[in-house]
């Protein structure tokens, strides 16, 4: 799934560069398909392919009794007094 990342972010920053070297492009217009082509669109689909995994290691976490669905405890034992 990675090595699709890197090709879609390799593919825009070319279109960028491309963008920002034509005659009438700019460099705003190279930011603005950075960021439309590129970032915002990979983050959502990293996000949504990564919910399987997230809710694995949820899972997996609950299961192994990591201590914090136990309730807190005394840190310190009550000292005893003499009779």
């Amino acid at each position: 799934m990675h090595i699709v990342a890197v090709a879609w972010i390799f593919v825009v920053v070319l279109v960028a560069a491309a963008e920002a070297s034509a005659p009438q492009g700019s460099l705003l217009g190279a930011l603005v398909s950075l960021l439309f082509y590129g970032a915002l669109p990979l983050g959502i689909v990293l996000y949504l392919m990564g919910g399987p995994a997230r809710r694995r290691a949820r899972a997996a976490s609950s299961q192994q009794g990591d201590g914090r669905s136990q309730p807190a405890g005394d840190a310190v034992a009550p000292e005893r007094e003499k009779p």
